[in-house]
């Protein structure tokens, strides 16, 4: 069931050369929301790449903000996942978005998230925490993640139970999925956890990928740099803490220009 806002501010009206019309919009929470635009015809993308979107300001220029691409790269929209922050230069109008408005996307996608800056490996984890599942939904649905590993772990941590709502439709939508429900119904495990309202799997991923209980509750092997590639997407807190735990166990970080073991999303937290 999704959140349905009583709010009625609107967003401000964009003109700019770069705007796109919003097609849909959804309110998870009231916290959270998702919605997707058009696609420019010009704009190509690796799935887990991030853009510059927003609306203009009061100064007449556009306040732009980081936001990773939620829907594949075949996709003919552009998905997008977002917080709601009463106070935010952005969210706190972006938020109030509807059908048939406009909204900012600059056309350069970039970041690490993506497939190239992996070596091979035969399991894929993708460790977010919050709005930072939004890369993995894009590369869930892409098929060529797919073609390369044989596993897919999506671990998702947020605070309230309510907030793994849009993760939750993600992985339901994903065996409907024409172009990879076979293969996520035969390779994909997902656990979820809550960091503050209780539930059957509570505490920190990093906890649990320390203490050796996801391997234990997804019926894996422990995570090994021999056979395993990790990503991860969340606060400043989970990057440091799963690089450490990571490189400890012989992990190496990788880039586009050199791919590793593991990569990490740090255009997102300050």
């Amino acid at each position: 069931m999704t959140y349905q806002s009583t709010a009625c501010a609107p967003a401000a009206s964009v003109a700019h050369p770069d705007a796109q019309p919003v097609l849909a919009v959804t309110h998870w929470t009231d916290r959270l929301f998702s919605f997707r635009v058009k696609r420019p015809r010009s704009l190509r993308f690796r799935s887990g790449e991030f853009v510059m979107i927003g609306l203009m300001g009061e100064t007449g220029k556009p306040l732009l903000r980081a936001y990773s691409i939620a829907s594949p790269n075949w996709d003919d929209a552009l998905e997008f996942y977002s917080i709601k922050v009463p106070d935010g230069p952005l969210t706190s109008r972006l938020q109030y978005v509807q059908p048939g408005d406009s909204v900012i996307v600059r056309p350069k996608p970039v970041g690490t998230l993506v497939l190239d800056a992996l070596r091979p490996a035969k399991r894929l984890y993708l460790v977010a925490t919050g709005t930072g599942i939004a890369p993995f939904a894009s590369l869930l649905r892409d098929p060529e993640t797919w073609a390369q590993y044989e596993t897919v772990v999506l671990t998702h941590s947020c605070r309230d139970v309510a907030d793994l709502a849009y993760g939750q439709q993600l992985t339901r939508d994903l065996l409907h999925d024409p172009l990879v429900a076979e293969q996520s119904a035969r390779g994909l495990r997902v656990h979820q956890t809550t960091t503050r309202e209780a539930s059957r799997h509570q505490g920190r991923i990093t906890d649990w990928i320390r203490e050796g209980r996801l391997a234990k509750a997804l019926d894996l092997p422990e995570l090994a740099p021999e056979t395993d590639r990790v990503m991860i997407c969340g606060s400043v807190g989970l990057n440091k803490d799963m690089a450490e735990i990571l490189q400890a166990r012989g992990f190496v970080e990788g880039a586009n220009s050199a791919p590793g073991s593991y990569v990490v999303e740090k255009a997102f937290v300050g």
